[in-house]
């Protein structure tokens, strides 16, 4: 049994060191995206009728498999300036931390975003409708390290027998950690009224390809690649009481890509009937990522509140040995009103994002 155990715990360190340069490459991602907007695209910093957005996020994942993937978010954003014409300035600020695997591979990144609105008139408009672009930028800190104190070398079982703290991580040129600065920036746009809503947008992160090897050596040239998100989502009132809320989300960087698409049903309960952001509703939502996993999202919007949950239910290659099991999220977020649209209708056509 020992044996074996050792054996494991060789096999998923060695995974974890050969996929160290892969995994520092990637960015993270969560499976409610609309909890944590300005990882996705700038442009949504600032996108929601309301005085000030907090919000939150916990994903765990992979605990079946190995040391479980953990991955913490928190975030905040408010207009700063609005003008006479619906038009304003937002920021936000946007932290989280990853840590990944036996090696404690961590991530922590901080970023700060500021974001333009511009209202769309239009006589083609109708009198309940609004549109307006949004332009964001983002720039931020990131620090990534790992515990090599943790990992297993070649060099450290001499005869049979395990001697650590061998010199084998110093020849590989391996350091602990790695700091770097990033720059995003997206465009968005947004339409929508009374019973339909959409917003699309499309954002470029890591614009200025950061060096973010752990190799030490003075010809390394790793950067991190540039990764370009496409959303749209839609907000749709089907009845007194259901909303639709379909969207899609599409990423690719370097190599990796993935898709998001799926729908939320949103149902206002108690009250009367006419749902805005602060009624009572409970949702429901079924998601795929295309090749990986089958999501299902549930929780109540109340007060300016989303309490939301989400698991992951794992459908491709590593389904044998993960039992199918993926990833567990929670989030909330929480949004101030303004007090004079406290129980008026939605003006930002789209929550989803």
């Amino acid at each position: 049994m020992i044996r074996r155990n050792l054996i494991t715990r060789l096999s998923l360190a060695a995974v974890t060191l050969l996929t160290a340069p892969a995994a520092f490459a990637q960015d993270i991602h969560f499976t409610q995206f609309d909890l944590a907007p300005m990882t996705v695209n700038p442009a949504f910093t600032g996108v929601f009728d309301g005085r000030i957005r907090v919000s939150a996020i916990y994903r765990n994942q992979w605990a079946s498999v190995t040391v479980p993937y953990v991955t913490y978010g928190a975030a905040v954003d408010l207009p700063l300036l609005l003008e006479n014409n619906d038009d304003r300035l937002s920021a936000g600020l946007q932290l989280f931390k990853d840590q990944a695997g036996d090696g404690n591979l961590s991530n922590f990144t901080g970023l700060v975003s500021i974001a333009y609105h511009k209202s769309i008139k239009s006589n083609n408009l109708r009198r309940d409708a609004s549109s307006e672009l949004s332009v964001g930028l983002q720039g931020g800190y990131a620090q990534k390290s790992i515990d090599l104190s943790k990992l297993y070398f070649g060099d450290e079982f001499l005869n049979g027998a395990f001697v650590p703290a061998t010199s084998q991580e110093y020849h590989l040129g391996l350091g602990n950690s790695v700091n770097y600065y990033l720059v995003n920036a997206g465009i968005a746009f947004s339409h929508g009224g009374e019973k339909f809503g959409y917003t699309l947008g499309v954002a470029a992160n890591n614009l200025n390809q950061p060096n973010d090897d752990i190799e030490k050596k003075q010809n390394s040239q790793t950067g991190l690649d540039m990764r370009y998100t496409g959303e749209l989502g839609i907000n749709w009132v089907v009845g007194q009481r259901l909303t639709l809320r379909p969207a899609v989300l599409y990423q690719n960087q370097a190599t990796a890509s993935e898709l998001i698409a799926g729908n939320e049903f949103l149902y206002q309960v108690g009250g009367n009937p006419g749902y805005s952001d602060f009624s009572t509703a409970v949702f429901l939502g079924g998601w795929y990522r295309t090749g990986d996993a089958t999501m299902i999202t549930a929780g109540v919007e109340f007060k300016g509140f989303r309490i939301g949950v989400a698991y992951d239910y794992n459908v491709s290659t590593l389904n044998a040995s993960s039992n199918g099991n993926g990833g567990f999220e929670i989030g909330i977020r929480y949004t101030a009103p303004n007090a004079s649209k406290f129980a008026g209708r939605r003006t930002i056509p789209c929550s989803r994002f």
